[in-house]
């Protein structure tokens, strides 16, 4: 038995623990050790993910399975079009993985995007992550590719992109 509910700053720990499991298990394969210590450092900063959910920079919303948050979704209109919306990031512990927990909050920010009057949901995936195999059958394409540096490390990401009806 799952739920969701939109998160608090008292969700902030959970949010980065989510987080740091399921980074590991996911870019240790494509991304090297200190790479990987950095970006968890800088993206999921306790300051940073408390900061994005009180200033409504990031909406939150969490899966909870049993009453356990297990995975979390977080997504907000893009800055530079605030027509699109954009999944800024979505991890479910790995094992849960296999779950369905992916595809339900990633129809519940599709179905939080329509509410908001917007049509289009975009997000990233690095090249070499496995994950873009699901993004495509839950009906995201390759809208273009895209280099961000963080620090001196590169993300070398698809930018996908669904149009909702």
């Amino acid at each position: 038995m799952y739920s969701i509910r939109q998160a608090t700053t008292a969700d902030v720990s959970t949010i980065i623990d989510i987080a740091e499991k399921t980074w590991w298990a996911t870019y240790s394969s494509i991304l090297e050790n200190e790479q990987i210590s950095f970006m968890l450092g800088e993206i999921y900063s306790f300051d940073k993910i408390h900061s994005q959910i009180e200033n409504n920079i990031q909406t939150y919303i969490l899966l909870e399975e049993d009453g356990r948050p297990v995975a979390f979704a977080g997504y907000s209109p893009r800055d530079e079009n605030p027509e699109i919306y954009k999944l800024h990031k979505l991890y479910c512990l790995p094992e849960t993985q296999g779950k369905g927990y992916g595809k339900i909050l990633i129809n519940d920010v599709a179905q939080r995007t329509l509410d908001a009057g917007k049509h289009t949901l975009d997000l990233n995936v690095n090249r070499h992550n496995k994950a873009k195999s699901f993004y495509e059958k839950m009906g995201f394409s390759i809208a273009h590719e895209e280099d961000i540096p963080i620090g001196q490390y590169w993300m070398n990401d698809y930018v996908m992109r669904k149009e909702l009806v």
